[in-house]
């Protein structure tokens, strides 16, 4: 190796990744550099040899290398076999090596002789060979991809990208549950599965595991909830009441079934982990993350309570024949107490007087605490749950209850207390929900004894059965104190801010100590309370898991016993530890707060302290001001890497001295190394503590440090262009940073905070803030904690710029500081710090040396104030900092890259921030000044905490126009408000009212001064309007700028960020004059004492909002110019009736206005139109619980809150419906009622009852005709005309349907005297109300949208502007609600929105856009016409559907449509001014469209040059309308024509049942025209078939198909087109049958027409002929159509008429 080595000291070659090697300490050591052709990245070292990982991945290894065939002597050889790999990680054991490939790939080679490879059948592996892990769990079995190895001398262990962990080789310190050695194949570690490893290291023969703490961030990692070998549940879950207890205190053997004896060993095991002091994880679950401090604690029962599981592995172990390696000897559990003591060896506790000293010492209220820290001196092991003498203790004290009585039930009360103040800071449940407080404190008194009793005779229950013990315990749980999550013990628990040991109190001490202090601060972040923290940054929350052989006390558990398995090390639980490392024989944990901890052998000074041996975890003894960042354990030494008073890291060495003699020793037989050691050791070659390597500052930059056997290496890089400097200075500024507030914390906030009489002092307010504050800064310190831990990773692996986490997550940085300084602010604005001084003076005496030397202060003699401020404000000055070192990185590249524009993004970003928290640090001081110097009680009711002063004029500099001669006002402005207080001038107390402008809505408007020659400000408020004279145009503008600015800041929510507003500062802004605000009005009115938040403009409400009554009054929707106006809701609570009056609908100046719905509390619903707050226009109103079965309906017109002019009104209850006029909610002047009898009324009402002239009809058509005078009620003169013409004629008297009283004469007409018999047909409608006069609301509510004050008075292009608005406000409106809107809908409000051509000459195809629009527009609600279809829609089947379905009301019903067609039509006409009129023509064009389906221009004479089109409504609105309209209408119809209709279809059922030859026969069709053969599609396709006598149902069967399409169709139009079909089938059929042309004559048609009507079997053909006649389009009647109708009508009479021979 000689060639290759050279001293450090020269200068040539690389820059980075330079290798220095040495052994020992003393003066004369110097490092010598191994030369390699690349950067190295990472090295492993064993006893007599090394790994090197060097940059691209190639692996060399030097020193002794036995297990190589052909030894290389001399420098490093690169170990080929991995050529073809890429490394990134390598490992060394004592005797063999590993390797991990980018891809996850494990490889090993080296000394194989305990199964350490992972390789079976070979003692040694030359080269490095693939070693797979394989998840058998997984279906199918997969490979397990690692991320890291260690290795120790018999065995190793590997992470997984999973974070599980998995060992192979041999020894307990495997952690495996196995019982045969060795282990080839690698396997899991299932006592860590489901928790997240951050890291492993393996001793000589022991193993270390660094976790994270279970928190939120696991929750989602399903935990194994089987035992993976015996299959039993992991966990058993118990609830009482609102605990929720979950056991996972689950165990399975090794393999080897047990003897029965130790089965009765087993026994009392179980008895004891469920005994009530053990900890449960409680219920306390749901306050952990909110307050508990933090879950760094596991008390996890199935990892950590050893006295269960290890006495069972040591049964088994004794089973198997294997020497026991458990917590504690087995026969000191014995299932009674009688056998306890009688065989103990290595129990602690030989005798029950030993117990009952040990409960003596315990109980003693008073503990000193020993050196060793805390409990330790007294319980060694005090320190686990699973600390073995505390369980064998629950034993004894169960066992004993009767020798040591009533004394032990307290004890065991301050037992389960010690234990759990020991692990008070969570546990967390392997599920992983955080759980809070996990030890129980036992009930007091007889309730304890009662639970040992119970206990002693749980002793022999198996596990299984432990429920009710459990439940039992969150029983006693919540009757003790329940203490809570949070720092339940006052001081003690702050327990992240000490390292010290929870104090042992008894728990009535505890009680009175704990009720006054619950109020402590957890200054513990929690799992998630840093923002995005898990993701990002490193844990802190960390434990450390020991397992394997523990004679030197390496395990850390306080023993020299030896684990099986896992086991929490619970003293470093709140620790932070950042890294671990494991020598031969001693322990190492790094925290983040750069200090180690060491345990274990301290054969030669390796642990860095005295103490010797260390069985748990003590600090190594570095002086004041060193900061570790890295650390690496040798066989019997340790390398620190610290941060020193430079920025270049120095290097302290701790442990044996490497003697001159090393080299003969190394070559000597192993036999005798050992006596050579030994002799080496009492020759006294080590230090007594760390002591620092005086050539380290020759290295360089030192990145990482290795140890292993008696070597040492060191890692570094030269210092280029000054980036590795300033990336080193980076990371000590943060840890040092990190150390300090640290100290900050546990030395001055937690004792302040701790302080009893605190709260009192400074009152409730500010000590809230100050525990805010205290959460804050301990979120802020941990975050620091994190960012150091981060980056110290980042120079021992990586030293680049991507991986530093400031530049990506600078907003996780920013906004810390940010909520930092603004709480730290308004602690300060309420005189937090100035209260805070006396309480410490008191703590901190009157000479603070401690504040002065935290708080950096250089002054003589400062105020206590002055250093709380500086203390509390340092966090602030690190921003600069981060600044600084970004800006000093940046400089190290060019300024082109991508590297540099990061940089210094970054460091402008912290600049920034520096810069604004300054000033707002000034701001806070000025508003402390501001409020110490204010006059008054006004002090207490405007200083608020987030309250900042801006300006204000006591210099007079603004005053109040017009105010009075002796007023005295005083304009305060703040970041939130504007204040102004009044006073009285001679008067003492100076300021007697005032009054606060929030800001939001304040407007300041500059009144010009060439008008006033003042320099006035007009203040805009909602209520109020005044305006203030300032004394200068520079105060003028001063005041101008500060308000905008303020009111600016103000609304975009920056209040942290306001600028202290100084003249000639800033641009001018201008806040906007519309906003979104929050006000309550005060002024007496309709809106005192109301809330209104929403738009606003220029002091008014305008825009959307939400009004608030303090009755309950809410209206939320649309305003305008401070009133309500557009659409909007409004809520009113009904006191009688306990309910709410509910409308929604539109609003005009602040009343209902337009359409709307009012849902009133009575059940009552008016849906319809408003008018100033009234019910006015056309609308309906539903009464009754339920609208379903309501028993009233109103339909009709309104006028200002009354029904009056036409209304239907359905009287469910009675059964009547009332079609009519109206006058002030009473039936006046002409009507109709039709009843559900049958009775059908029209004439004259007044004062809501039938009075004056009226004509009623009973179902059986008697008719009365005369005077009426109430309902029902006949009285008067009047003629009564029976069902068979028979009638009376004179004077009537009594009610309809009972007796009535009749003066008069009976006529019987003849049956010849026609005349006299048509004197006495009543014609009805004459007095009824007439079609053009029904809802004219509804058609003047259309014009008026047009934008007409009456039918057809308006402007045309008015029309369509209010048409466009009405569509797109509507639009909006539904936009809101997406789920009234459907697709196609949508789609056709699109196409509406193009407005068609609606001036010019109308053509045929202007016609057909006409149309076409015409349907869409009345498709769609939000158009007017639509709207208007709507409601006549509605209103129609109002009036005929129910009892309105009587066949009276016939023509009433066909006039009401022919009325809707002709007003409909003049708003089209309107609307489309060049459109003909009813009955006009619009000339065809010549080439006739094919597709005209339209009839009307068929008459014209074929020789007419110009075929023309006639315009009418029916034509054009019917298709619209009619579908619509038609299932009443054709109701009615049917209804009409039943008598008929009955003879007619009973004549076709009759006719019918004739064979096709025999009707055509009957009905007289000429043979020429009988089918011979039809189409038959069944046989084959086309195929006919001969025609005979018994064929039926198959001659003219299209014609027949077609005809019974009528039915299916709507508007007459279509109907007759049908018929039209119907002849044409006929025609094409005849004319294939003839095989000629052929003109029809009637009396050829008009029998085959009959057949094939016979044949269509339509129902309601009469309904049917009546309504074609009715609804026909006039210019249809004597053309084709016309005459094709007449023939149908024509075959419907025949066919009543037929007489069947």
């Amino acid at each position: 190796m000689e060639s290759q080595r050279k001293s450090s000291g020269d200068d040539d070659g690389g820059e980075r990744g330079l290798l220095h090697t040495w052994k020992g300490y003393s003066c004369s050591v110097t490092p010598e550099r191994m030369l390699l052709p690349r950067p190295v990245l990472q090295v492993a070292l064993g006893i007599r040899h090394g790994v090197l990982l060097v940059e691209g991945g190639q692996v060399y290894s030097f020193g002794e290398l036995p297990w190589k065939q052909s030894q290389v002597p001399g420098g490093p050889t690169q170990e080929c076999a991995l050529s073809g790999q890429r490394v990134v990680a390598v490992a060394a054991g004592s005797f063999h090596s590993g390797a991990v490939t980018e891809d996850g790939g494990v490889h090993m080679w080296g000394d194989n002789g305990a199964g350490q490879c992972g390789l079976s059948g070979l003692s040694a592996v030359p080269n490095p060979t693939p070693v797979a892990l394989v998840d058998s769990d997984t279906v199918p079995p997969q490979t397990v991809p690692v991320l890291e190895l260690a290795c120790g001398e018999q065995h190793t262990l590997a992470l997984s990208v999973k974070r599980e962990v998995w060992a192979w080789g041999s020894g307990c310190q495997l952690g495996l549950n196995v019982a045969t050695f060795p282990v080839w194949k690698p396997q899991k570690v299932e006592h860590l599965a489901g928790r997240y490893v951050l890291q492993v290291a393996c001793g000589a023969l022991h193993s270390l595991a660094l976790v994270r703490c279970l928190g939120s961030q696991d929750v989602q990692r399903p935990p194994v909830d089987k035992c993976r070998h015996c299959n039993q549940l992991l966990y058993t879950m118990t609830d009482k009441e609102d605990h929720v207890i979950i056991s996972d205190g689950h165990y399975c053997p090794p393999g080897a079934e047990l003897t029965k004896d130790e089965r009765k060993l087993e026994a009392p095991a179980h008895g004891l982990k469920t005994s009530p002091s053990e900890p449960v994880l409680s219920s306390h679950t749901s306050t952990s993350h909110s307050d508990s401090p933090a879950p760094q604690t596991s008390a996890d029962p199935s990892s950590d309570s050893a006295p269960v599981q290890d006495l069972e592995k040591e049964e088994t172990a004794l089973a198997n024949g294997v020497l026991p390696c458990s917590d504690s000897d087995p026969t000191a559990q014995s299932e009674g107490g009688s056998g306890a003591v009688s065989v103990v060896k290595s129990s602690l506790y030989p005798d029950e007087q030993a117990v009952k000293d040990y409960l003596k010492k315990l109980t003693d209220n008073t503990q000193t605490e020993a050196k060793t820290g805390g409990l330790h001196s007294l319980l060694p092991s005090a320190v686990g749950l699973a600390s073995s003498p505390s369980a064998t203790l629950n034993t004894l004290v169960a066992s004993c209850a009767s020798a040591v009585g009533e004394r032990v039930a307290s004890t065991y009360e301050a037992l389960s207390l010690k234990k759990m103040m020991n692990y008070l800071p969570s546990g967390v449940s392997r599920s992983g929900a955080p759980t809070g407080l996990t030890g129980t404190a036992p009930g007091v008194g007889d309730n304890t004894t009662e639970r040992v009793r119970q206990e002693d005779s749980m002793q022999g229950k198996k596990s299984s059965s432990t429920g009710d013990i459990r439940e039992e315990e969150a029983e006693s749980m919540r009757r003790r104190l329940s203490l809570p999550g949070l720092l339940s013990q006052g001081r003690y628990a702050v327990h992240l801010l000490s390292s010290s040991y929870a104090l042992l109190l008894s728990p009535r001490l505890l009680r009175k100590a704990v009720r006054p202090r619950m109020r402590a601060v957890a200054l513990t972040p929690l799992g998630a309370a840093v923002p995005e923290a898990p993701e990002v940054l490193p844990t802190l929350q960390t434990e450390v898991w020991s397992w394997g052989h523990g004679e030197h006390g390496q395990l850390g558990h306080g023993d020299n016993l030896a684990r099986l398995k896992p086991l929490c090390i619970k003293s470093l639980n709140s620790k932070e530890v950042v890294r671990v490392a494991a020598g031969a024989g001693h322990s190492l944990a790094l925290t983040a707060q750069s200090q180690v901890f060491s345990w274990g052998s301290n054969s030669s000074g390796q642990l860095g302290h005295m103490e010797s041996p260390s069985t748990i975890p003590r600090l190594a003894k570095l002086s004041e001001g060193i900061r570790v960042w890295d650390v690496s354990a040798g066989s019997k030494h340790t390398l620190l890497l610290a941060d020193g008073d430079c920025i270049q890291p120095i290097i302290y060495y701790s442990g044996q001295q490497a003697k001159e003699t090393e080299e003969e020793s190394e070559a000597k037989e192993p036999g005798h190394q050992e006596e050579g050691e030994e002799k080496q050791e009492r020759a006294g070659g080590y230090t007594p503590q760390p002591v620092l390597l005086p050539f380290c500052m020759h290295l360089g930059y030192v990145s990482s440090v290795f140890a292993g056997g008696k070597r040492c290496v060191a890692l570094s890089d030269r210092n280029v262009m000054g980036f590795i400097a300033s990336l080193h200075e980076l990371a000590a500024a943060e840890r040092k940073f990190y150390c300090k507030l640290c100290n900050i914390k546990t030395q001055i906030i937690r004792p302040l905070l701790e302080l009893e009489s605190l709260s009192s002092t400074l009152g409730q307010v500010t000590f809230g803030f100050l525990q805010i504050l205290a959460g804050q800064f301990s979120l802020l310190c941990h975050m620091t904690g994190q960012h150091a831990a981060s980056l110290t990773a980042n120079l021992r692996r990586g030293r680049d710029v991507k991986s530093l986490l400031i530049l990506d997550h600078a907003g996780i940085f920013l906004d810390s500081y940010n909520e930092y300084c603004s709480t730290l602010g308004n602690f300060q604005v309420m005189g937090g710090i100035q209260a805070l001084t006396k309480p410490s003076l008191d703590f901190f005496g009157k000479s603070p040396e401690l504040l002065q030397r935290l708080s950096e202060c250089s002054e003589e003699n400062p105020a206590v104030a002055d250093l709380l401020s500086a203390l509390f404000y340092l966090p602030i000055n690190h921003i600069h900092e981060y600044g600084r070192l970004l800006l000093k990185l940046a400089t190290c590249f060019e300024v082109c890259s991508d590297e540099y524009q990061r940089l210094q993004d970054s460091c402008s970003k912290f600049e920034a921030l520096s810069l604004q928290l300054k000033r707002r640090r000034k701001d806070a001081e000025y508003t402390f000044h501001f409020w110490k110097s204010f006059p008054g009680k006004m002090t207490d009711s405007l200083r608020k905490p987030h309250r900042r002063l801006i300006c204000e004029s006591s210099n007079k500099a603004l005053t109040l126009q017009n105010a009075g001669r002796f007023s005295v006002n005083w304009f305060i402005l703040f970041n939130d408000a504007l204040v102004h207080a009044q006073g009285v001038a001679p008067c003492k107390n100076l300021f007697s009212t005032h009054h606060v402008f929030p800001l939001a809505t304040l407007w300041v408007e500059p009144i010009p001064e060439e008008n006033t020659g003042t320099y006035g400000l007009k203040m805009i408020t909602p209520e109020e309007t005044f305006t203030l004279l300032a004394s200068s145009p520079m105060e003028k503008a001063k005041w101008l700028r500060s308000i905008n600015q303020t009111v600016d800041q103000a609304l975009s929510g920056a209040t942290h960020d306001k600028t202290s507003v100084s003249p000639g500062s800033g641009p001018k802004l201008e806040p906007p004059i519309s906003r979104t605000a929050s006000y309550t009005f005060y002024k007496d009115g309709r809106l005192k004492e109301a809330t209104y938040e929403g738009r606003w403009l220029a002091g008014k409400p305008n825009g959307r909002g939400v009004l608030k009554w303090p009755d309950g009054r809410i209206y939320t929707g649309e305003f305008k110019n401070g009133l309500e106006d557009g659409f909007g809701e409004f809520t009113a609570p009904n006191k009688a009736l306990n309910k709410n009056d509910h409308y929604q609908g539109h609003w005009k100046d602040g009343k209902m206005h337009g359409l709307g719905t009012y849902r009133y509390a009575s059940g009552e619903v008016y849906d319809g139109s408003f008018q100033d707050g009234m019910r006015h226009g056309h609308g309906m109103l539903r009464s009754g619980k339920l609208n379903t079965s309501s028993p009233s309906v109103f339909i009709g017109q309104w006028v200002q809150d009354k029904k009056t002019g036409y209304g239907v009104f359905d009287d469910i209850t009675k059964g009547e419906k009332y079609m009519g006029m109206w006058q002030d909610h009473l039936r006046q002047g002409t009507g109709v009622v039709v009843t559900q009898f049958g009775l059908y009324y029209e004439g004259t009402f007044k004062d809501n009852k039938m009075m004056g002239t009226g004509i009623l009809l009973s179902e059986d058509d008697t008719t009365y005709e005369g005077e009426f005078s109430d309902d029902w009620t006949l009285n008067g003169k009047g003629v009564l005309t029976m069902a068979n013409s028979d009638y009376l004629e004179g004077s009537f008297g009594g009610e309809w349907g009972s007796s009535l009283k009749v003066t008069g004469s009976y006529f019987k007409p003849h049956l010849f005297d026609a005349d006299k018999e048509k004197t006495h047909v009543v014609k009805l409608g004459r007095l009824c109300v007439c079609s053009e006069d029904k809802w004219q609301a509804v058609f003047v509510e259309c014009w008026s949208q047009l934008g007409c004050e009456t039918s057809g008075q308006g402007e045309n292009w008015k029309a369509w502007e209010n048409i466009a608005v009405a569509l797109t406000t509507n639009r909006w409106q539904i936009q809101d609600r997406p789920e009234i809107l459907s697709r196609s809908h949508s789609r056709t409000l699109e196409s509406l929105e193009v407005i068609p051509q609606h001036v010019g000459p109308i053509t045929m195809d202007r016609y057909h856009i006409i149309r076409l629009y015409l349907i869409k527009a009345c498709d769609t609600p939000l158009h007017p016409l639509g709207r208007l279809v709507e409601t006549l829609v509605a209103v129609y089947r109002m009036t005929y559907v129910g009892v309105g379905a009587n066949r009276r009301l016939l023509p009433q019903a066909v006039n009401e449509i022919k009325s809707y067609l002709n007003r409909i039509f003049q708003i089209v006409r309107f609307l489309f001014p060049d459109l003909p009129e009813e009955g006009g023509q619009i000339p065809e064009p010549t080439t006739n469209l094919p597709d005209q389906k339209e009839p009307g221009s068929t008459d014209a004479p074929p020789q007419s040059p110009k075929p023309v089109r006639v315009v009418s409504c029916s034509a054009l609105l019917l298709p619209v309308l009619l579908p619509r309209l038609y299932p009443p209408l054709f109701t009615l119809y049917a209804l009409d024509k039943e008598k008929e209709d009955g003879v007619y279809w009973d004549c076709v059922l009759r006719l019918n049942k004739q064979a096709d030859l025999a009707l055509l026969a009957f009905l007289g069709v000429q043979q020429k025209f009988w089918p011979v053969t039809i189409s038959v599609c069944m046989p084959a396709l086309g195929e006919k078939q001969q025609v005979l006598s018994s064929t039926k149902d198959a001659c003219f069967a299209s014609a027949v198909e077609t005809l019974q399409q009528i039915s299916t169709t709507f508007t007459p139009s279509d109907k007759l087109q049908v018929i039209q079909l119907t002849f044409e089938e006929i025609t094409q059929e005849v004319q294939s049958l003839l095989k000629q042309d052929f003109l029809w004559s009637m009396d050829d048609l008009f029998p085959v027409f009959l057949y094939v009507v016979l044949r269509a079997r339509i129902r309601n053909l009469g309904s049917e002929v009546s309504l074609i006649e009715d609804l026909m389009d006039p210019s249809v009647q004597h053309g084709e159509h016309g005459i094709m109708f007449t023939t149908l009508k024509a075959c419907y009479y025949q066919i009543q008429h037929e007489k069947i021979t």
